[in-house]
């Protein structure tokens, strides 16, 4: 009888979880803490531990390309902050912290259309991505785009509701559109 009890017992319940399931699960229990949390600066702070989870690309060289590529970000050096970013994107093509990054460079640059695409590639690999998604919020607003900008906000608040800054676009993209009699 023991025996027969061992053998309904799948082999991968006795193994450990692969390293991608435990982030995946980590990340899992983050956004459902965020999702849920009414308290805007204990939000913050779950928001920065998904941050600092997005931020593990588990390649040395990758995150000190992303370090590098960060820096040259703060000085306004776009073309070398956008060299580093494109080895990241070649090296880790599932990265979706690589991608964003990007497309924030991209933004930062006024090249709406390449920012764009590398959200769309951030979303594609992490829907609930909310900086990309607010990213993709800003993008659109800025091009007069904006049921398309007040549709990306609300994505936002799905995922995290405490967001303040979208929270404000939602209330001024609505009270606009209401103007213009959606």
């Amino acid at each position: 009888m023991g025996a027969s009890l061992l053998l309904a017992v799948p082999a991968a319940a006795t193994e450990p979880a692969p390293l991608d399931k435990v982030e995946t699960s980590r990340l899992d229990t983050l956004f459902l803490e965020l999702k849920r949390e009414r308290n805007e600066k204990a939000a913050e702070r779950i928001a920065q531990r998904i941050w600092d989870e997005w931020m593990k690309s588990g390649s040395a060289t990758v995150d000190l390309l992303l370090k590098w590529s960060s820096e040259a970000t703060r000085k306004q050096d776009f073309a070398v902050a956008l060299d580093f970013l494109d080895q990241i994107v070649m090296l880790e093509p599932g990265y979706a912290e690589g991608w964003n990054r990007r497309a924030t460079v991209h933004y930062m640059m006024n090249s709406y259309s390449k920012s764009m695409a590398d959200i769309e590639r951030a979303l594609n690999l992490e829907p609930r991505h909310f900086g990309a998604l607010s990213g993709m919020g800003a993008i659109l607003k800025a091009t007069g785009r904006k049921k398309l900008a007040l549709r990306a906000y609300e994505r936002v608040l799905a995922v995290y509701p405490m967001m303040r800054n979208a929270q404000n676009e939602v209330v001024t993209l609505t009270e606009e559109l209401a103007g213009e009699g959606i």
